[in-house]
């Protein structure tokens, strides 16, 4: 069952998480794991990637659109709903189908008004749909053990939640020939936004798509049901509500006792910022179009699309189903909330679950998501790159309010680049004042982690497209902003990154960060190489991108060859986090927490209690013997694991997985497993922080989704690519007998399967050339269709 996410009972304490552990999706839009019945309170909402709002001098933020789905079903007279009957439901089951992405709820309730123990069961499936991006389409089916009279309420409810809204104005609905429509437009640009719903009933294999306008003609004026129509599972009179901000249809069903009875739903969302013209229009010709097809059809291709996403990207564990579960749930989450549509999109550090973090792209996406997407869907890679080339602009408006030159990439970028962070994002827990950090300003890493990302792509795939089409000049660009950040010593003749805030956010405006300052020498050297290219590929670009330029390559090579990176100390191996961090108070963590006066606290800022100790919140060291695990041997890599570990918080999910990935390089997998785990359900137990002082930083985690593959990938099955060569360094986990995955690299397919003495890469019979292997002194060349095989003592091919 590792396919099936399922829980049983109903807990209210659990709505919020299961809200993010039920998530659905399809990269346009994230629908929240909620139930039917639900609305704002439970935090109901249909996320839609890349359209934000700023409700008056608010947070700007995503929006949720309208909820299409909502539906909730009376029994004489009374509200059946896991939040309105009395006492608990008799049973209760909600689960996730992973395999296609379906969610299903079953729910038995008392019938109300009985005598000998009545039960009305209720069955709900949707799915966003993979194949139609604009659609959710949804399965409902009502039992009743005795002869009885519902009334179902089905539509589309506008009272969705909101951060810091609302963000949809003049919101209206209407009747449209049997099919619901509800409009709205957004505070800030006036954006359209519709959501229209097209229903079908579905009877004894029988659709009947549309309204109910025949049906209720022949019922008569009355709305009494004709005699010979009283054996159809038919409702016997239905009727429009609109009110201020929903648009419902109320439908009474004569029920016999033992007969199912069951509708679907098609809903359809569109804004302005899709084509097709007016968004209203747009929504009720798709929904009606959908329902034309009819809910089974639509099923099965949403299905099929699902099991090819996972024909490119499952990772099969042997011996450890728990284990196999997680990872599974973590490329799930991923899969869901991908932009394969658009390139002039990313993913969110929440993914689609909300608006948490502003709906805000972080370094998140390219340190910790884009290498599943670049061994296992380049083209998906390629857009959240392309996002970065088409935010340059913003980026460069960053640089230029802080008085530098190229582009400082946003800490919190949304859809023009600039930077939607503030420089008070956290209230106090004691004072309720914003607390000043430095997130924004003085995280100038980002601006190499973005270089670093299309960099990446280039070596993995091969397509120059993307440095010619933008991604040069983004090197380059990032470049100059450090050339123009950077502190030249005149006394030690070399580059320094002062007043920084590295991964670690607990030490904010340190001097020379191991990591930043290793990320911007590692830029410097990607846009050499970046305008290398440019210049034998396009030269008319190179020469208008210098003849723009203060600065010019000879300067950047420099720069890079005099710019200090701490290095290992030569006694202890251990690299100083930044400069003077040895000098702090050195605690266990344990104490670090006994003197919290509030579990809410936040530990960093200017008054945080790590800030003065080598606690720090996250993996930053850590993470840089990672990145460059070429550059650092095993002795390095492990005193400076064992020494920072201790002092970590892990207070982001971006940090067990680093320690997982780094403990395994060293051949210790044993020590890398917990926090593999801890990575790797952090979405399924919902045991993450869910504040930072009073601020609510609840929802889904792609990063540490993305970690968690990296873990087992990079980490327990040890896979490396240089853009050359594939590298491997197993070290397996004890309970896991065997790991295999797809790879598509340089636009070529393989399958892996790595055991504890054997490693085996099958190339797809239609590539077109062949990739290099090695493990430890063992090369092979896997050419199409050929299998290269590597055990502990030889190598052989077939």
């Amino acid at each position: 069952m590792s396919w099936i996410v399922q829980e049983n009972g109903f807990d209210r304490r659990r709505i919020t998480a299961n809200g993010n552990k039920f998530m659905i999706g399809n990269g346009y839009m994230g629908y929240r794991g909620t139930l039917e019945e639900f609305g704002r309170a439970e935090l109901t909402a249909v996320t839609l990637a890349g359209l934000y709002d700023r409700a008056g001098d608010q947070w700007r933020e995503p929006v949720n659109a309208p909820n299409g789905m909502f539906t909730q079903i009376y029994c004489r007279g009374e509200l059946l709903g896991l939040l309105a009957s009395e006492g608990e439901p008799l049973e209760h089951i909600q689960e996730l189908d992973m395999l296609h992405a379906l969610h299903r709820r079953r729910t038995v309730y008392r019938m109300p008004g009985s005598a000998d123990g009545g039960r009305v069961t209720v069955s709900m499936e949707r799915f966003c749909s993979a194949k139609r991006l604009h659609l959710l389409a949804g399965r409902v089916s009502v039992q009743c053990s005795e002869d009885c009279e519902l009334l179902i309420r089905t539509g589309i409810d506008g009272d969705v939640w909101d951060i810091n809204g609302p963000h949809l104005a003049g919101l209206a609905g209407a009747d449209a020939e049997g099919s619901l429509l509800l409009t709205g437009r957004t505070q800030e640009l006036q954006v359209p936004v519709a959501v229209a719903e097209a229903w079908a009933w579905a009877s004894a294999g029988e659709t009947i798509a549309g309204g109910w306008r025949a049906i209720e003609a022949a019922v008569g004026a009355a709305g009494e049901m004709p005699a010979e129509m009283n054996e159809l599972p038919l409702p016997w009179k239905t009727e429009t509500k609109v009110g201020a901000d929903f648009v419902f249809r109320e439908i009474r069903l004569r029920c016999k006792a033992g007969e199912t009875y069951t509708f679907h739903k098609f809903t359809a969302v569109f804004t302005g910022l899709d084509e097709g013209g007016d968004a209203g229009e747009a929504a009720l010709k798709y929904s009606r179009e959908a329902a034309a097809l009819g809910y089974e059809a639509l099923l099965k291709e949403h299905a099929e699309s699902w099991e090819r996403k996972w024909e490119r990207s499952d990772v099969v564990i042997h011996g450890d189903g728990e284990a196999q579960a997680a990872l599974r749930y973590s490329l799930y989450q991923l899969h869901i909330i991908s932009p394969g549509h658009s390139e002039k999109l990313s993913i969110p550090a929440r993914g689609l679950s909300g608006q948490v973090y502003k709906g805000a792209v972080f370094w998140d996406t390219e340190m910790f998501m884009l290498p599943f997407y670049l061994h296992t869907q380049p083209e998906i890679a390629r857009n959240l790159l392309m996002y970065r080339v088409h935010t340059l602009d913003g980026a460069r408006r960053k640089a230029a309010e802080y008085g530098y030159e190229g582009a400082f990439y946003a800490w919190e970028s949304q859809e023009t680049g600039d930077d939607a962070c503030t420089l008070f994002n956290i209230n106090d827990v004691f004072t309720g004042r914003p607390m000043r950090t430095y997130f924004r300003d003085k995280q100038v890493h980002i601006s190499a982690d973005v270089a670093y990302g299309i960099w990446q792509y280039y070596l993995f795939t091969g397509d120059g497209s993307l440095l010619l089409e933008g991604g040069a000049e983004v090197a380059w660009e990032c470049a100059r902003f450090y050339y123009s950040y950077a502190y030249f010593n005149p006394g030690r003749q070399r580059y320094e990154i002062l007043d920084v805030t590295g991964p670690d956010e607990y030490h904010e405006r340190v001097h020379n960060n191991a990591f930043t300052n290793a990320m911007v020498k590692k830029c410097l050297s990607i846009a050499l190489e970046a305008m290398a290219y440019l210049q034998e590929k396009q030269p008319w670009q190179y020469e208008a991108l210098l003849s723009g330029s203060t600065v010019k390559p000879e300067q950047l090579r420099e720069m890079h060859d005099r710019l200090y990176v701490p290095h290992p100390a030569a006694d202890s191996r251990l690299i100083e986090q930044f400069d003077r961090y040895y000098m702090l108070e050195d605690l266990p963590l344990a104490e670090l927490q006994s003197r919290m006066l509030n579990p809410q606290e936040y530990l960093g800022g200017g008054n945080g209690l790590a800030t003065t100790t080598q606690i720090l919140k996250q993996a930053d060291v850590v993470l840089l013997l990672h990145l460059f695990s070429e550059g650092y041997d095993r002795d390095t890599k492990r005193a400076n694991w064992e020494y920072y570990e201790p002092r970590t918080e892990h207070g982001s999910s971006l940090s067990s997985c680093i320690y997982a990935l780094v403990a395994a390089d060293i051949g210790i997998p044993d020590w890398a497993y917990p926090y593999f785990m801890r990575t790797a359900t952090i979405d399924l137990t919902g045991d993450s922080k869910q504040y930072v002082g009073d601020l609510y930083i609840g929802g889904t985690h792609p990063a540490a989704n993305g970690g968690a593959w990296m873990a087992a990938v990079l980490g327990f099955a040890g896979l490396r690519f240089d853009g050359g060569t594939v590298r491997f360094k197993p070290s397996l986990p004890g309970e896991w007998q065997g790991v295999e995955f797809p790879l598509c690299l340089r636009n070529q397919s393989f399958r892996v399967q790595v055991a504890p003495s054997k490693v085996t890469v099958q190339a797809h019979a239609d590539n077109v050339r062949g990739l290099q292997f090695q493990w430890g002194e063992q090369i092979g060349f896997a050419g199409p269709g050929e299998t290269v095989s590597f055990t502990c003592e030889s190598t052989s091919l077939s």
